[in-house]
């Protein structure tokens, strides 16, 4: 398995290969360590551990890809290798996160702490990175932004179970409409899906990020009322399954949420004065408390 890590601190080869070797309980002999200088014909390429580390400019100092031979069980998600060398090297960890921004990375530090944190990469032939935020404080980082970062939750992998068997259907049936963006079978489908993840995180208490944004709420609220106005513009059977999927999702939202007798939600979310005519009952629940 292979696994992508960078350093803010630099560190020698001897630390690097102390500090893997620790990880994963193994021998020294058993890790190899490069860099741009080592003689690759002297490399030991049947040790257990093999790591290539290079020095990179900005924030990071040093980028890590390890590879870790299959006969090594068991094989560490690069979350606990990470969380495991940044604790044994003494150093601040960087590594991607799943999610689809190039700048979505997580950071464990030394302490144990694991946080989210934005990375970016410039366009230099020489690239320099910088971390310009991160979820929590960072003490080896006094002058990186602590705040959340509301794109990453945009862009997490929520299943949608229900949305998923709805667009199986239409695509069975109405394959080239159900694919082209702005049909109503389309409309209907991708408005499902975003539903879905609203209630599937409220569900989860908003995992696995701990909170939602604002305006992404709002967002998958005005799905939901697409939802509606899309209705009468399908097919008599996808209208039917339309209305199948949404019984247990809108169920489970009600049950979620409290009447917003006070109007919190909608001083919170600032809706457009003239929005209010065409709202769904769900404008008027809100979770409780509030995710952001």
């Amino acid at each position: 398995m292979t696994y992508n890590l960078l350093t803010v601190e630099p560190l020698s080869l001897a630390a690097v290969t102390t500090a893997l070797a620790q990880c994963l309980h193994v021998q020294l002999q058993d890790v190899d360590v490069s860099d741009e200088n080592t003689d690759q014909d002297a490399r030991n390429w049947d040790a257990l551990v093999l790591c290539d580390t290079a020095t990179v400019l900005g924030d990071v100092s040093a980028a890590l890809d390890i590879y870790i031979q299959e006969s090594l069980q068991p094989q560490p998600t690069e979350r606990e290798l990470a969380t495991a060398f940044a604790q044994a090297a003494g150093t601040v960890v960087l590594f991607p996160a799943e999610e689809a921004p190039p700048s979505a990375y997580w950071l464990a530090a030394e302490d144990g702490l694991v946080t989210r944190a934005r990375l970016h990469e410039s366009d230099d032939e020489e690239p320099h990175y910088t971390i310009d935020r991160a979820e929590a404080p960072v003490s080896r980082l006094p002058h990186v932004t602590v705040a959340r970062i509301p794109e990453v939750v945009r862009e997490l992998k929520i299943d949608t179970p229900l949305a998923a068997a709805f667009t199986a259907h239409v695509e069975r049936m109405l394959p080239a409409e159900s694919s082209t963006t702005g049909t109503p079978l389309w409309r209907a489908r991708t408005s499902l899906g975003a539903w879905e993840k609203l209630v599937r995180q409220m569900a989860a208490d908003w995992a696995p990020s701990g909170w939602y944004p604002p305006d992404l709420y709002r967002e998958r609220l005005e799905a939901r009322d697409k939802l509606e106005q899309v209705r009468s513009q399908l097919p008599a059977q996808a209208a039917a399954l339309l209305e199948i999927s949404l019984e247990p999702l809108d169920a489970l939202f009600a049950e979620l949420t409290v009447e917003d007798s006070g109007g919190l939600l909608g001083k919170e979310l600032a809706r457009a004065q003239n929005a209010d005519s065409t709202r769904g009952w769900w404008w008027d629940r809100r979770p409780d408390p509030l995710p952001w």
